[in-house]
């Protein structure tokens, strides 16, 4: 049977695993026990208490090896369901992207810094306006000074000198003159 698909009862350390653990694991060595009998007991332990607790920690460790292998085989059986579903890894990462910005534009901080941004949005719109207009303004208030309607005359004259008339009220333009110019200049 596929070690992937066996079921595994993770109350026994020895079901599912192929081999047989029924010798005595007295003389198994255990991670950070030391068997020499030269060394000394806790105060207050007998060697049999002692014994016990080897024993208990030796079944505890083989347990824990048992649960890294039913979690080995667990990531194995679900790796290979995500490939039979079409999961890649790329697409996985894409929905915990997806899913991690829905949390975060749910999040208060999110929410707050959005509407801060939105007033200070709606405050630089309010003033740009604001400047437009005086802007604006101003410009109107130049253009009905005194000083820049004598540059407009002196202008006017200029082209006038310049350009000359024509009897039906044109403006004289050179042979190679393509675009037709304009009466009013804007400004």
């Amino acid at each position: 049977m596929d070690p992937a698909s066996q079921d595994i009862n993770l109350n026994s350390p020895n079901k599912g695993l192929g081999v047989d653990h029924s010798e005595n694991l007295s003389n198994v060595p255990v991670e950070g026990a030391v068997r020499n009998p030269a060394n000394s007991l806790p105060p207050g332990m007998t060697e049999e208490e002692a014994e016990e607790l080897r024993i208990e920690l030796t079944k505890v460790e083989e347990e824990i090896n048992t649960l890294r292998q039913v979690l080995s085989a667990k990531e194995r059986h679900a790796t290979e369901l995500k490939r039979k579903l079409g999961l890649s890894p790329l697409n996985e990462l894409r929905q915990n992207l997806t899913k991690s910005w829905q949390e975060v534009q749910t999040s208060n901080a999110y929410k707050k810094t959005q509407e801060t941004l939105s007033q200070a949005g709606q405050k630089t719109s309010v003033a740009l306006s604001t400047m437009g207009t005086a802007i604006s303004r101003k410009l109107g208030d130049m253009r009905n000074s005194a000083t820049f309607k004598s540059f407009e005359d002196k202008m006017g004259n200029l082209k006038y000198k310049v350009v000359g008339t024509r009897g039906n009220g044109e403006a004289a333009s050179s042979p190679t003159d393509t675009t037709p110019s304009q009466e009013n200049p804007p400004f």
